[in-house]
């Protein structure tokens, strides 16, 4: 599918201030283009506001009016979200004005580096139409005609296809993510995003007989929605292989709960609304295999997993207290149905495990990408991820280097350790059990209850057989969105797309 498809408008650089095809001036700096000195010195000189709230105006200087929304000021703790932030605010509010084709002048920072790029992502975010109001309402499938961008920066040409590839993952990742349980239903993810990947190779299970035979775990979620058509589940792998040989493979595992009512262990209490969000970990594994589509890396070896399930209730759900036997051979005791996350990815987990050693595929690194737990979002709070990695990757501190870059492109991590105690949590506590999956209380009161997970995914997967002092050390890193991935009512974001493109495809 074409890049422009996959926009939220017709976007163009331009190189003038002068009227030539928009409508408005959207400022964000304080130090302003030389144009508006003048205007900026006399509100400021009768508004002490100004450089605080948004603000609309004509100046005698230029053909268009001028939108200011300033940047907030920047403490020792502030990040180039700020500059995201006034993006996104300068055109709400070019679009409650009525404007069709803003020009947004891009700022330089010496502080953020890559506060251009950043700018031009807030903007496109802004811009973002929900897939079901594009599809049912064709009339508002855009918020605007055009966008045009000022970047005074010799690279600004490679900037703007910066923000246009990255954001037509981001795009399809807010689609899957943010569709409502019906309209990205296992098997209407898979219709969505087949005429996407082309070029890639795309392998559907959907083979009830297949995925209770190899996939028990993800079996045992999908039991109560194989019921009903439109809910069955599918595993979709996406496959790029590079032109040349490669020299590391990336393998992503997403979960992709379309609809988690918490299953027999039922989301009681008002919690359960917003739960179709439960799919942003695969939505964001969608979005980076787009880019990777676009960018088409020479040695670098993608697999992405999508693990799409509804953890529905009813006579055919499963319940705690069921002995699974996993794909890697581990008896698993199910303590909380609502622990569906784990479940649905761990047996994909295990395959992405045995294709890195069978196929002696170079430097693999696998990931798990999850809005796995509350106690994440409590943990690291709203808009932050955290990363946890095993042993093997931690050994190349792999965590601080994808928080360094999560950090540059304004989608920050806080960095978690795997500790032996998160492993006992899950240990047999009886005979005929290996691991158990999880305790009956929520994660938000269980004691490092976004560590523990991964450490159950690590043991019923057989990467624990895998370590440092391993004949086949493997690198795994589980990510845990649930903070960052964005909360009904906002726009999902999809996190972590930009830091996992800047950490593991560009060098």
């Amino acid at each position: 599918m074409g890049l422009e498809k996959l926009l939220p408008c017709t976007v163009k650089l331009s190189n003038i201030l002068a009227k030539s095809g928009h409508d408005v001036l959207c400022v964000i700096d304080r130090a302003v283009p030389a144009e508006l000195a003048d205007v900026f010195e006399e509100h400021r000189s009768f508004d002490k506001a100004f450089d605080s709230v948004v603000s609309c105006f004509k100046s005698a200087n230029l053909d268009v009016p001028v939108i200011y929304a300033p940047v907030e000021e920047l403490t020792d703790y502030a990040d180039v979200r700020s500059y995201q932030k006034a993006a996104a605010q300068s055109l709400q509010r070019a679009i409650k004005a009525g404007f069709q084709a803003p020009l947004l002048v891009v700022p330089q920072s010496k502080r953020f580096s890559q506060a251009e790029l950043c700018t031009v992502l807030g903007a496109l975010e802004e811009l973002y139409v929900p897939i079901q109001l594009r599809e049912d309402v064709p009339s508002k499938k855009q918020r605007i005609n055009s966008l045009s961008v000022l970047i005074n920066n010799p690279n600004a040409e490679k900037i703007m296809q910066e923000a246009l590839v990255l954001e037509s993952g981001r795009l399809i990742a807010r689609d899957i993510g943010g569709g409502d349980p019906e309209r990205m239903a296992p098997p209407l993810v898979e219709a969505y995003i087949k005429p996407l990947f082309a070029n890639l190779s795309v392998n559907v299970i959907d083979d009830v007989d297949v995925i209770n035979k190899e996939y028990p775990l993800f079996a045992a979620v999908n039991r109560a929605a194989h019921t009903v058509e439109r809910h069955q589940g599918r595993i979709i792998y996406l496959e790029y292989k590079p032109p040349n040989p490669a020299r590391k493979t990336v393998m992503l595992v997403g979960k992709g709960v379309t609809y988690d009512t918490g299953g027999a262990d039922i989301k009681a209490g008002g919690v359960m609304a917003g739960m179709s969000r439960d799919k942003c970990g695969a939505a964001a594994v969608a979005g980076f295999m787009q880019v990777v589509s676009e960018l088409k890396p020479k040695d670098i070896h993608v697999i992405g997993a999508l693990c799409l399930v509804r953890n529905s209730v009813g006579e055919e759900c499963y319940v705690s207290d069921e002995l699974i036997t996993s794909r890697a051979g581990v008896r698993v005791r199910i303590g909380n149905t609502d622990a569906e996350g784990r479940m649905c990815m761990a047996d994909v987990l295990c395959r992405m495990k045995e294709l890195a050693i069978e196929g002696n595929l170079p430097d693999p690194h696998i990931f798990t990408i999850a809005t796995l737990t509350g106690h994440a979002f409590i943990s690291a709070g709203e808009g932050q991820s955290i990363i946890v990695d095993n042993s093997v990757a931690a050994k190349e501190d792999h965590a601080r280097k994808l928080q360094a870059a999560g950090q540059a492109y304004g989608e920050p991590f806080e960095v978690s350790v795997l500790r032996q105690c998160d492993f006992d949590f899950n240990a047999a506590k009886a005979r005929g059990e290996d691991v158990v999956q999880a305790n009956n209380a929520p994660s938000v009161k269980t004691p490092r209850g976004h560590q523990v997970p991964a450490a159950f995914m690590i043991k019923a997967t057989g990467l624990d057989k895998h370590g440092v002092n391993s004949k086949q050390p493997l690198k795994y890193t589980h990510l845990d969105i649930a903070g960052s991935a964005g909360e009904y009512p906002n726009m999902p974001t999809a996190a972590p797309i930009v830091a996992l493109v800047k950490t593991h495809l560009v060098d």
